[in-house]
């Protein structure tokens, strides 16, 4: 390496600054002989020419484009590689990126508006899964009340991956496990018996799969609401007199087989 001046090249740090690598990055590319400056002043500093600019310009190109060092090297160096067809499989692959990259944004967009909607479905589309009773602001306020607990998180980010398809599927599994409840108080099956316990774990499985999971203690909890709350009491009731407070003694009653207390437990 011949000795040099200042002025015939330009330093580690003033080509770091111009091309915005790190010093560090430089002093790599030089060690692997990627990049090597080709003068070196009679203090012992490296100094890179103007052709060396140029070879590091199109290395930093590159690798913006996604290639490895290793490609780039053989790129550079071998007289023989076809560059135009090397850069068109990389176009490719960053083509493939870009639309892996769109379809997140898309996942992502409506995972946002899951955990702040609760519910990606337009109000025709709620009434006709739901049926013209259900009230499409029940989300939001679900989320006003609830927004800022796990269940909350766990429950929008299954909704995000939902079509309308599947929430007919779920609005069927609800509807089938209502229709069994009734039909179990219609029959006098006692809170208790094996039919009972059933429908309750039945209850837990639709409700695990449908929002999120549900613990036998917070089932209780739940429970506890049906029987209290008018919103729960008037769905229950309206399916049938009684089914509501039932319903709830039911899930007590699975709970203390389960070595529960329904009088302890809580949302855990």
């Amino acid at each position: 390496m011949p000795d040099a001046t200042d002025a015939d090249g330009l330093t580690v740090g003033q080509v770091s600054a111009d091309l915005g690598v790190t010093v560090r990055t430089l002093h790599h590319w030089d060690e692997i002989g990627l990049a090597r400056p080709s003068l070196r002043t009679a203090a012992g500093y490296r100094l890179y020419t103007a052709g060396d600019l140029e070879r590091l310009h199109r290395i930093v190109v590159y690798r913006e484009l996604g290639l490895n060092l290793a490609r780039i090297r053989v790129i550079l160096d071998d007289s023989t590689t076809d560059v135009p067809g090397a850069l068109r499989a990389q176009q490719a692959q960053v083509a493939e990126r870009i639309d892996r990259l769109q379809q997140l944004s898309v996942g992502l967009d409506r995972m946002v508006d899951a955990h702040e909607r609760g519910l990606l479905l337009t109000v025709e589309q709620q009434a006709a899964i739901f049926g013209p009773q259900w009230d499409p602001d029940r989300h939001a306020q679900a989320r006003q009340r609830y927004g800022n607990t796990t269940q909350w998180r766990q429950y929008a980010e299954r909704s995000a991956a939902r079509s309308p398809e599947e929430w007919q599927a779920i609005a069927d599994s609800i509807a089938g496990l209502d229709r069994a409840l009734v039909e179990a108080l219609d029959a006098g099956v006692t809170p208790g018996s094996t039919d009972a316990n059933q429908l309750v774990e039945r209850h837990r499985e639709v409700f695990t799969s449908s929002y999120f999971p549900l613990s036998r203690q917070m089932q209780v909890c739940l429970g506890r609401r049906f029987a209290a709350d008018p919103g729960f009491a008037a769905h229950y009731d309206g399916i049938r007199a009684g089914l509501a407070t039932w319903f709830r003694r039911s899930i007590d009653a699975n709970a203390r087989a389960h070595g529960i207390d329904p009088a302890t437990a809580t949302w855990q």
